[in-house]
């Protein structure tokens, strides 16, 4: 990521906007506009944790971990939560990694479509297993600010792999992400 030429974009922005990039309100702006770029789009690197477990082959499941992301469409954010669940074939991972593959590929210029697809491939690669379900709900700021102007309406997504692709498993799923178990 260049900052240098985050911060002259950033400045000339301001500028073709109509205001004065050297008043003392804005003339940090361009600087502070480049941090803020490095720090939510800055994809972490991933080293994986798996551990070796044949016994295990019922649902694994995280939900609620929560995300921010930029849309590439309007450079502004949309957050939510994603719930993942996978079926293990003989490993297991640490289960921080998955919320680690959430911030890997929400950090970046993003879709929730592709983030969602790039979630799945990620586990199906790294835990060898086809059996994956996914749902990420999503405010988007570009729909609640601009546009059709619809604070409150959140977008939702879902994929189901493998054995997910059951009526049975996306039940379990669904219901699992409904209720709490404590």
């Amino acid at each position: 990521m260049n900052k240098e030429k985050i911060e002259k974009a950033i400045y000339d922005l301001i500028d073709a906007l109509g205001e004065n990039p050297e008043r003392d309100g804005l003339k940090d702006t361009p600087r502070r506009v480049a941090n803020m770029y490095a720090e939510l789009l800055a994809s972490p690197e991933l080293n994986y944790t798996a551990f070796e477990e044949e016994n295990y082959q019922d649902i694994v499941m995280v939900k609620d971990i929560e995300f921010s992301s930029m849309c590439e469409h309007h450079l502004l954010p949309f957050f939510g939560s994603v719930h993942i669940a996978y079926i293990p074939h003989g490993k297991i991972v640490g289960i921080s990694k998955l919320a680690r593959i959430v911030e890997k590929y929400a950090r970046r210029l993003q879709v929730q479509e592709r983030m969602m697809e790039q979630i799945v491939e990620d586990i199906q690669k790294n835990l060898k297993t086809k059996d994956v379900a996914i749902c990420i709900e999503a405010k988007h700021l570009c729909m609640a600010i601009r546009g059709v102007k619809k604070l409150n309406a959140q977008t939702v997504t879902s994929k189901f792999t493998g054995a997910f692709e059951e009526d049975s498993r996306k039940n379990e799923f669904y219901n699992i992400i409904n209720r709490r178990c404590f």
